[in-house]
């Protein structure tokens, strides 16, 4: 079994018994509600619902300075350690003059985005919470999500909104 697919398992793994763990706890919300793990994002100007949210695990064993090709990015510093693979590919049909990736997490987490005209990290947007902001160009995105630690796993949640 490759180190990836393992990577992925235990991710998969922490991200299901965390999913058992909240899914007993009461809440007023249903399934409908709950934003799809490791999902993909189509999307085009005024999509609805604003913001779509979408979750997953940050983390892996491949240092983010290693996927972005760089150590710091115009956004920020390309920190934290992240799979090989993206955790989500954000499709977008049209050209955005202003969209905000943020990342909702427990604990403090790393951004990459790879897309037409570049490379995009940070590590802090709003607290400990990373994004990316700005003008975007129609084509496909590729997004990790990374911890701090090398082989630290936490449950988040992208949020991807047009409102400013």
């Amino acid at each position: 079994m490759s180190k990836t697919t393992l990577n992925r398992g235990i991710r998969l793994s922490l991200m299901i018994v965390t999913l058992g763990v909240i899914s007993a706890l009461p809440h007023g919300s249903n399934a409908q509600e709950t934003p799809p793990i490791f999902g993909d994002i189509t999307i085009s100007r005024k999509f609805s619902p604003d913001p779509l949210r979408v979750r997953g695990m940050s983390g892996g064993s491949v240092a983010g300075k290693q996927i972005a090709g760089r150590i710091e990015t115009p956004t920020g510093p390309c920190n934290g350690f992240v799979d090989e693979t993206p955790d989500h590919t954000i499709k977008l049909t049209s050209k955005f003059d202003y969209l905000k990736l943020q990342v909702q997490a427990p604990q403090d987490t790393t951004i990459i985005v790879k897309g037409p005209g570049g490379t995009w990290c940070n590590d802090d947007l709003d607290g400990k919470n990373p994004g990316i902001v700005g003008e975007w160009l129609p084509g496909d995105y590729q997004v990790w999500v990374g911890s701090y630690q090398k082989g630290k796993y936490f449950p988040y949640t992208l949020q991807v909104t047009e409102v400013k």
